[in-house]
């Protein structure tokens, strides 16, 4: 019934009695409620906007195993909002919520690994987390892995692989990615050298407002 009300299907959309029905679902143990109640509190979507209960209830589907809830919790402490900030235990519920393939959570991962925070840093284990996302879609670990390839980062260097993950980034709309295959296409790195490829691309990301691309389309 919330999931009805929160998506106006077979009823009036109504924030109001999603958060009431997936209150009640909530009360009763049901994670996924938790997890959409926690959803509507961030938002304040249906109730007064609290991070406090937002996280509380995030706490309680994570502790369930809900995935979304501890990628969440993830963002929560990483930002310290509503709690301690913590890049440990940012990372632990990252971890949590990577090992169950949840992509954002594997790309959030990945920037830990990559920057050390919270973790040990590694550039192994952070394209490691980046390629699980990134084959799942998620843009900005295409955009990452990207990276990861063109520096030779815990991963053997690769112009061309650099190339393919930063298209993909750049389909998707990655302003940063559009203008880095710009300069690829103007370099001629990883592909056949092209201006009209690059401009294509630096004009991509410079209506995007990347100043960069635009002083180079410039």
């Amino acid at each position: 019934m919330g999931n009805m009300f929160d998506q106006g299907r077979g009823v009036m959309q109504s924030d109001e009695d999603a958060a009431r029905w997936y209150r009640k679902a909530a009360g009763q143990g049901y994670a996924d409620a938790q997890y959409n109640l926690g959803l509507m509190f961030s938002q304040g979507r249906g109730v007064a906007q609290s991070v406090v209960e937002a996280m509380r209830w995030w706490q309680k589907a994570a502790d369930q195993g809900n995935a979304g809830a501890q990628s969440n919790l993830g963002f929560m402490f990483e930002q310290g909002r509503g709690v301690a900030q913590s890049d440990v235990e940012a990372a632990r519920w990252w971890q949590k919520a990577a090992d169950q393939g949840h992509a954002d959570a594997q790309c959030s991962l990945g920037i830990m690994f990559g920057h050390g925070r919270g973790v040990a840093q590694s550039d192994v284990k952070a394209a490691r987390w980046y390629l699980k996302a990134a084959d799942q879609g998620c843009a900005g670990a295409q955009y990452c892995l990207g990276n990861m390839f063109a520096q030779g980062r815990g991963v053997a260097q690769s112009d061309v692989e650099a190339v393919r993950w930063y298209r993909k980034a750049a389909d998707q709309g990655i302003a940063q990615a559009q203008y880095i295959l710009g300069t690829m296409f103007y370099h001629g790195r990883g592909v056949a050298q092209s201006d009209e490829e690059a401009a294509r691309w630096y004009h991509k990301a410079a209506d995007q407002g990347h100043v960069q691309a635009q002083h180079e389309l410039g």
